[in-house]
């Protein structure tokens, strides 16, 4: 087993802490069904010995992916895999929340977290078209799944094409809805770039996620049907809870 001097210099030489790591490791043996096939981990002991870490690191790591949701812990039986799937959100010329999970979810919806009016500034002013300084309507949303919180969104629309927008979304709970509401019954995805990053304290608060939890990111920009862009948006998605599923040409 690994000292805690040799698991400090893991630590210092990767950047990432060592609870982390193994809680990573054990996610990735999960899917690949290495660990938990039967749908319960090993005890705490074994995987540390697995490991090569001490149990107060194994006991972190899995404490963490009980809070994303990949691990239940039931006192007095153990520690067992949470069988709930990934939810599959396609990225195709139309894409829209509660449609993309049609099928995976009972209850979908977006949630109006805070929204501000404010000046365009770079890459939001090239997406939109706008003039520099121009007014925008910034809003925050968190996409739930049946109550769990799967994505957590910054879109931006022109102030002044859709003054009120804030209001139809606290109601509908759903951006398409919306923009039905100002006239624009159908809109179309004109990019998106897909990465991946650590989630920072926001999303990891908003999320309920654990420190160093990855988050898939789409910077997307969505127009009506005269070409005009709408919206300019950067969605993060648990990558715990949900795959991007890109069509070609999207």
């Amino acid at each position: 087993m690994i000292g805690t001097g040799l698991e400090r210099e893991v630590t210092r030489r990767s950047g990432v802490a060592l609870w982390r790591q193994i809680a990573d490791q054990i996610r990735q043996a999960i899917g690949s069904g290495v660990l938990g096939a039967d749908g319960r981990l090993p005890p705490e002991l074994a995987l540390s010995e697995r490991f090569g870490v001490n149990r107060h690191t194994v006991r972190s790591a899995i404490a963490a992916l009980v809070q994303e949701g990949v691990l239940r812990a039931e006192q007095g039986r153990g520690t067992f895999v949470e069988s709930r799937k990934r939810l599959s959100y396609p990225i195709a010329a139309r894409t829209r929340f509660s449609e993309g999970l049609e099928g995976q979810a009972r209850d979908r919806r977006s949630k109006l977290l805070a929204h501000a009016v404010e000046p365009a500034r770079g890459q939001v002013t090239e997406a939109l078209g706008l003039a520099a300084g121009a007014a925008v309507l910034r809003l925050e949303t968190m996409g739930e799944a049946d109550g769990r919180p799967v994505s957590r969104a910054t879109s931006f629309f022109d102030a002044s094409r859709f003054k009120g927008f804030e209001r139809s979304l606290a109601e509908t709970g759903s951006i398409t809805a919306s923009l039905r509401d100002f006239g624009i019954v159908d809109y179309f995805r004109r990019s998106t770039l897909v990465s991946a990053r650590h989630a920072d304290s926001a999303d990891l608060s908003d999320l309920r996620l654990s420190p160093g939890a990855i988050v898939l990111v789409t910077i997307a920009v969505n127009e009506d049907n005269s070409g005009s862009p709408i919206q300019f948006s950067e969605t993060r998605f648990a990558a715990d809870r949900v795959e991007l599923s890109v069509s070609q040409g999207a």
